[in-house]
């Protein structure tokens, strides 16, 4: 099986302050000139953060204030309602700018985070959350006597606000993007396989917020670096003058693929040589999928020591996420009885054979299940498998056929808008399953996993994952293990929740899905 490489994490580093202009020629006969409409990262960042911080400010009075008159009304300003004092209207303007200094110093609007991934998310809710809980706990030593209701509605108003416009803003921002607006312009340096690795994981991912420019390879002749279709010039080939290429390029990063030849040593004199400059050092690590928030830096007598660390898969998170399986998937089958009732009896009307199709799946350590779909193909769809084999269009151990000639009419529906997997609810609320993990594989996949593909049985399958959200079908079997792989590493909470709501935009613009 082909080594999967890793997906890179980008680290900032090391904050600058130089002017950027447009327009530059490197090298001998290369010119990186900055498309009109493009802005530099410094006025692109401080434009957007105006515009969350007018809109959080917004977004936060109209909490506070709704969450005033829904709870007592409106009444004058020197009056008391209920035994509460007027005062009131005195605490309105404190909870606000102690919520807005709250998301500030929480870093929440920085450039590192807005786009991209669920830290962004997660800063809003810890700096509500905070906001709430520092107040609640000064009003009571301060003896201020604060109405319960009134904390409850606000808390949550402006919490799912907040969440509401950033994501809002973040669409936004990712459109912007498909058009290299808002993009921080960016070279690339290392050797001519990391560099390539890179610059294809930043250009596949909409929201990276790079724009490579340019590269310095280490070791190689080529003057261009090809990735798909696209082509990044080379502006050197002396890893001694990237700082200087990088300058001439009015770049806003130097990214450092993987690890030179060079060293530490060249790594720290790069950063040396970008001392004063606008441009910023970024590395991108070596450790394998590891996500940001298992990453910490710890120095020990001036040495800067990484920790990565290892995924657990018991304790008090796994019991949360289970919570969450239970109560969603029960209310989810209350709530789609109906719809599946009728997808049971179109799928009865359509062809011969049971409505649900049962299968067994290899869930958490390697224990077997029986998994439920509605059925989708003919009653003698397993046995005439073998002689399809040959058709096979799937991705390593998986079996799959754009145009099946099992699948019915309605099935063909159902397979198009996932709904064939309803009845996993069920399989998802008995504990068999979860919302979000991993594909649930069959027993004859499991047989051909190499040694680390195991490690998609750390934790119970998934009805969606990011497997389904990224591709499904079309992703290539290294790509689909190695998104499985970083989700049993990385997962959380906040980033189930995302995938969820993924899940949702993936069903009505289905990709991959047959």
């Amino acid at each position: 099986m082909t080594e999967l490489r890793p997906k890179v994490p980008l680290a900032k580093h090391i904050p600058t302050r130089r002017r950027i202009h447009r327009g530059v020629e490197i090298g001998r006969d290369i010119h990186v000139a900055q498309p009109p409409g493009r802005s530099s990262e410094s006025t692109w960042a401080r434009r957007y953060r105006a515009l969350l911080v007018s809109t959080d400010a917004v977004i936060i009075v109209a909490a506070v204030v709704g969450a005033f008159f829904a709870r007592f009304g409106f009444i004058d300003p020197t009056e008391s309602v209920d035994g509460v004092a007027s005062g009131y209207w005195l605490l309105m303007p404190l909870i606000i700018a102690v919520w807005l200094f709250s998301l500030s110093s929480s870093h929440s609007r920085d450039t590192r985070v807005v786009g991209l991934g669920a830290t962004e998310y997660k800063r809003v809710v810890n700096a509500s959350a905070i906001t709430f809980g520092l107040l609640a706990i000064v009003f009571l030593l301060a003896r201020v006597d604060v109405a319960r209701g009134y904390f409850v509605l606000a808390l949550p108003a402006g919490t799912i606000g907040l969440l509401l416009s950033r994501w809002l803003w973040r669409n936004w921002l990712t459109h912007q993007r498909l058009f290299n607006h808002y993009l921080s312009r960016a070279l690339v340096v290392g050797r001519l396989e990391d560099v390539q690795y890179v610059i294809g994981q930043i250009h596949m991912k909409s929201g990276a917020a790079y724009n490579v420019v340019g590269a310095a390879l280490e070791d190689s002749e080529t003057e261009r670096v090809v990735v798909g279709n696209r082509e990044v010039p080379v502006v050197t080939k002396a890893l001694t003058s990237v700082a200087e290429a990088a300058s001439r390029a009015r770049v806003d990063a130097v990214i450092v693929a993987g690890q030179p030849r060079s060293g530490s040593d060249f790594i720290r004199s790069l950063a040396w040589q970008l001392e004063g400059s606008a441009t910023e050092l970024v590395l991108a690590s070596r450790l394998t999928d590891v996500a940001g928030p298992r990453i910490h830096f710890r120095p020990v007598e001036g040495l800067p020591l990484i920790h990565g660390e290892i995924p657990q898969c018991e304790g008090g998170k796994h019991v949360l996420k289970r919570a969450m399986d239970g109560v969603a998937s029960g209310l989810a089958l209350i709530v789609l009885l109906p719809v599946m009732v009728v997808i049971g009896l179109l799928i009865r009307w359509d062809s011969h054979g049971p409505v649900l199709f049962k299968q067994e799946r290899v869930g958490r350590n390697g224990q077997t299940f029986m998994m439920l779909k509605f059925r989708s193909m003919v009653e003698t769809a397993e046995h005439d498998l073998a002689a399809l084999m040959a058709l096979n269009e799937g991705a390593g151990v998986l079996f799959k056929m754009k145009n099946d000639p099992r699948i019915t009419r309605v099935g063909r529906v159902l397979r198009k808008y996932s709904l064939d997997e309803l009845p996993q609810l069920w399989n998802v609320f008995i504990g068999d399953m979860s919302l979000v993990g991993p594909r649930p594989p069959l027993e004859r996949e499991v047989e051909g996993y190499a040694r680390h593909v195991r490690r998609r049985l750390y934790i119970k399958p998934g009805l969606t994952g990011m497997w389904q959200v990224n591709g499904r079908s079309d992703l290539s079997w290294e790509e689909s293990v190695r998104l499985d792989l970083y989700y049993v590493e990385n997962w959380s909470v906040m980033g189930d929740l995302l995938i969820m709501w993924r899940t949702f935009k993936v069903l009505t613009h289905p990709v991959g899905a047959y």
